[in-house]
C-alpha cells in the first residue's frame, strides 16, 4: 500500500450494490469484507460476488477473509488467489508469524494486509510485520482489541496504538491506516479521533461509510503551513549542497538533520497527491 493513501472504505461482500458503488467511490482503497459485514448465512453468497464484482478490478481493493479457525477462511482465500494482483488479502485477528506464513503461502506474491485484534497479536507485532515479504501494512481491529484489553475508551489504547505504528516502521512497512471510527454520525469525533491518531504516526483511516471519507482526507493531508515548511526544509537543503556547506539551518535557526529532510520530503509527496488542507 502508498505511503499516499489515506482512506479505505469497508463494504459488506454480500452486497453488491455497495461493492459497486464503493469501487466507483473517491477511497484510495475499498475493502472488500467477508468476515464481520456478512452472516454466516451469506457467507457463501459473499464469497460468490466478490469473484464476480472483482473478476476485472483495476483499482487497489483488499478482501477481508475470515479467520483460519473458521470453515470459511479456505475458501476465501482461494477465491482472491483467482483475483487480479491487486486485490490484498487482508487477514483478522493475525496473532503469529506462523499464520502470516501460511497464509502468504496461500496467495504467492499477493499482498498482505494484516489485523491485530488481540494482546497476544500486539505482543507479538514485530514478528508478524516481518514473517513475509508479502506483508504490505500492519493495523488494528480496536473493537476485538477493547474487549480483549478490557477497556472501554481511547486512554486504554493509547500504548497499543503506538506499539503498532512502531512494529510497522521497525519493519519498514508503511505508517498504518487507523481502525475505523464506529459511529458514522459524530463528525466531531472522527476528525479529533484522525487529528490524535496522526499525532501517534498513524497515516489514513479506514471507514465504514462513504460520508466519512472527506474528513478522513482532510484531517490527515498535510496543511498549507506544513507544506511551506517542508518546501522550505527541501529548498534550504539544495542550496547548503550546492555551497558546499556542511551545518543546515533555516531561517528561524532550526538545525536540519536527515530524519528532517526525509519527513520534508514525504510531506511534499502526500501535498502533491491531495494538495494542502487550507489553514
Amino acid at each position: 500500500m502508498s505511503a499516499s493513501v489515506l482512506t479505505l472504505l469497508y463494504v459488506p461482500a454480500d452486497r453488491p450494490d455497495r461493492v459497486a458503488k464503493a469501487l466507483a467511490s473517491e477511497a484510495d482503497v475499498v475493502i472488500v469484507d467477508l468476515e464481520d459485514a456478512v452472516a454466516p448465512a451469506h457467507k457463501d453468497l459473499g464469497r460468490e460476488q466478490v469473484a464476480r464484482l472483482l473478476a476485472g478490478v483495476d483499482r487497489p481493493v483488499q478482501v477481508r477473509a475470515n479467520h483460519p479457525a473458521t470453515p470459511w477462511h479456505t475458501a476465501d482465500v482461494e477465491v482472491v488467489a483467482a483475483l487480479p494482483p491487486v486485490v490484498g488479502v487482508r487477514a483478522p485477528k493475525v496473532e503469529s508469524a506462523d499464520e502470516v506464513r501460511r497464509l502468504a503461502s496461500q496467495v504467492p506474491g499477493r499482498a498482505l494486509h494484516l489485523l491485530i485484534e488481540s494482546a497476544l497479536g500486539v505482543e507479538h507485532a514485530f514478528e508478524i510485520a516481518t514473517a513475509s515479504d508479502q506483508v504490505a501494512t500492519l493495523g488494528l481491529g480496536e473493537a476485538d482489541l477493547r474487549s480483549d484489553l478490557r477497556v472501554d475508551d481511547d486512554a486504554g489504547l493509547a500504548w497499543v496504538r503506538s506499539r503498532i505504528v512502531t512494529a510497522a516502521r521497525a519493519a519498514r512497512l508503511p505508517s498504518p491506516a487507523m481502525s475505523a471510527y464506529p459511529n458514522v454520525k459524530d463528525v466531531e469525533g472522527l476528525i479529533a479521533s484522525c487529528h490524535a491518531g496522526r499525532a501517534l504516526g498513524f497515516l489514513g483511516r479506514a471507514a465504514i461509510h462513504p460520508a466519512q471519507l472527506a474528513h478522513i482526507q482532510q484531517a490527515f493531508r498535510p496543511s498549507e503551513v506544513e507544506a511551506e515548511k517542508a518546501r522550505a526544509v527541501v529548498a534550504r537543503v539544495g542550496e547548503a549542497h550546492t555551497e558546499g556547506v556542511g551545518a543546515i539551518a533555516l531561517e528561524d535557526g532550526t538545525f536540519l538533520d536527515v530524519a528532517m529532510v526525509e519527513q520534508a520530503r514525504a510531506v511534499l509527496a502526500l501535498t502533491e497527491r491531495t494538495g494542502p488542507t487550507p489553514g
